[in-house]
């Protein structure tokens, strides 16, 4: 399933897998003039090189390396066969064989399917890509996964968040997220004057930046609690049912990968089970 939607020179692209007539777990990308920015999952792949029929795209970056992310850049590689693909530097290993270097847990090929391999080529902090008629900065900003980078392009004042910024209050953490680093690299980017935030999975917010204020003072309140309770003798399970309430569906659906107890441990430094 596949929805197009123009924000004036920016094409949004929502794409998900369809089950049972309904599409589940939705992940954006966008075009700018002839840029790609992410490319969605393999199971949608086909869709959207459809739907770029018409459009020349001669660059991709990767916002991470996520399955959700990457999974078209193969076949636009293909058919386009000068276009370039860009992503932080420890995203590589992954682009070029994700089979090996991003194992996928069964409810993540069952939603986004396997990304097969592509040539990318490393991008800096605070480089720039150029299209004709744009430039955008590359700002690092790891946290939601450790490739993580986002875009600025500052004469239009746009953002392009990734998934570094998603929508109201997080109760669950996907296991290998940094909430802390999430903090850091959100009030990085809050100092980016922008008029327009583009996400990757999340509406479209105009004058981002009382949002992205919202959310980091959300997130450092809950990290003064996880902490606070932590101290009190609570255990990580106790903290999750206190703070976050009770169990949520998308913990059993994911065995346990996403969840409220991975929030907490990334709030107390916990790597493991």
């Amino acid at each position: 399933m596949l929805k197009v939607t123009s924000f004036g020179e920016v094409t949004r692209f929502d794409m998900s897998r369809t089950i049972a007539g309904r599409g589940r777990y939705w992940t954006t990308a966008y075009l700018v003039d002839t840029l790609m920015v992410d490319t969605g999952c393999a199971h949608t792949t086909g869709e959207l090189e459809a739907a770029l029929l018409g459009y020349h795209v001669d660059q991709i970056i990767n916002t991470h390396s996520h399955e959700d992310h990457i999974g078209a850049n193969n076949r636009l590689q293909g058919r386009e066969k000068e276009l370039q693909i860009f992503a932080h530097p420890s995203a590589l290993p992954v682009l070029a064989n994700p089979r090996v270097h991003q194992p996928l847990h069964p409810y993540r090929r069952l939603i986004w399917g396997w990304s097969e391999a592509c040539q990318a080529n490393p991008v800096e902090h605070n480089s720039v890509i150029e299209t004709d008629r744009y430039s955008f900065q590359v700002i690092y900003t790891p946290g939601h996964s450790p490739d993580h980078l986002c875009l600025y392009e500052p004469e239009q004042r746009w953002l392009f968040s990734g998934d570094l910024f998603v929508g109201g209050k997080d109760r669950a953490l996907r296991a290998g997220c940094d909430i802390w680093g999430v903090i850091e690299s959100l009030k990085l980017i809050a100092g980016f004057p922008a008029q327009q935030m583009f996400p990757g999975s999340a509406r479209v917010r105009r004058e981002p930046g009382n949002d992205i204020g919202k959310k980091i003072d959300y997130l450092e309140g809950m990290g003064a609690k996880v902490l606070a309770l932590h101290q009190q003798g609570k255990s990580v399970g106790e903290i999750a049912q206190i703070l976050f309430g009770g169990p949520m569906l998308i913990e059993g659906l994911t065995w346990g990968h996403f969840s409220r107890r991975w929030l907490v441990r990334s709030y107390l430094g916990m790597k493991h089970e």
